[in-house]
């Protein structure tokens, strides 16, 4: 098993910054993808960004050049730095974990989530 725990949403003015952070707890060892999805009110969950192990990363085009996502393995952690935030940046922001048979599209794989974290941005 393993649970994830994010930390770091808030209210922020248009063009502010938030850091998201996530600690993973549990069987480690099955992670191979860390990173972050987000789901606004009456919208599909979607990715946000993510890294493997490797340090490969993955960035949705909305964020791209605004959010930067980095992991500190011997922490158990992921962060989400956003920058220049917009009003359509505003959702509940997921910590999202695979294991490397799930990455591959083989069975059996698991994915796991947090509990998620609010960040609205507001003037």
């Amino acid at each position: 098993q393993v649970q994830l725990v994010e930390s770091g949403g808030g209210l922020v003015q248009p063009g502010g910054s938030l850091r998201l952070s996530c600690t993973a707890n549990g069987t480690i060892q099955l992670i191979y993808t860390l990173g972050w999805y987000r789901q606004a009110p009456e919208k599909q969950r979607e990715l946000v960004a993510t890294m493997t192990n490797g340090g490969n990363t993955n960035y949705s085009d909305s964020i791209r050049g605004r959010f930067t996502v980095d992991r500190d393995n011997r922490k158990n952690m992921v962060y989400l730095q956003m920058n220049n935030l917009k009003p359509e940046d505003t959702a509940v922001y997921y910590c999202y974990a695979a294991d490397w048979r799930a990455v591959s599209g083989k069975s059996p794989g698991n994915i796991f989530w947090g509990q998620g974290t609010q960040v609205t941005v507001s003037s």
